[in-house]
């Protein structure tokens, strides 16, 4: 049984909620309502920029890896079949697939982050999971195929 700590936003409603492993002591986010494909689940902004990553950050230039707001969101695991995206264009996390209330949100780390400061072994479960995640800029060619990028990840991606 997991702790939940309830994320409320006051223009959007219950959106999610962070778990808390008991265990493990890791969190995660999950819906609390439902969502299509393809919509807007909540817009973020910077909290905090870097010039190098690190584990809570998302790229969004050569040079600059921010920290996103609202909070919550740095709580969203890695999955190498996700359903949520982190559009850096729009500022906005958007769904890549329908979710229900309970649903944890995932998303691809590789999709948001070139180069990782720490890369790591992957158990998302999934059958088409890539094994080491250590960003975009060491996936196989296949891999690119089945899955969005944020346009500065997809310029990178199309100048190597």
């Amino acid at each position: 049984m997991s702790l939940v700590d309830p994320i409320v936003e006051s223009d959007l409603g219950e959106v999610a909620e962070i778990r808390i492993d008991p265990i493990t002591s890791s969190r995660s986010l999950f819906s609390m309502k439902h969502f299509k494909a393809n919509e807007n689940i909540v817009g973020f902004i910077s909290r905090a920029t870097h010039r190098e990553p690190n584990y809570l950050t998302v790229q969004v230039s050569e040079h600059v890896h921010i920290e996103l707001l609202p909070e919550c969101l740095e709580c969203m695991n890695n999955s190498c079949d996700p359903n949520c995206f982190f559009d850096t264009t729009t500022m906005q996390l958007v769904t890549l697939k329908p979710l229900v209330p309970g649903q944890e949100m995932t998303f691809f780390y590789p999709s948001a982050e070139w180069d990782m400061d720490s890369p790591f072994e992957c158990n998302c479960g999934s059958p088409d999971c890539i094994g080491t995640i250590q960003g975009a800029k060491y996936l196989p060619a296949d891999a690119l195929k089945r899955y969005r990028f944020t346009d500065f990840i997809r310029r990178k991606l199309i100048a190597r």
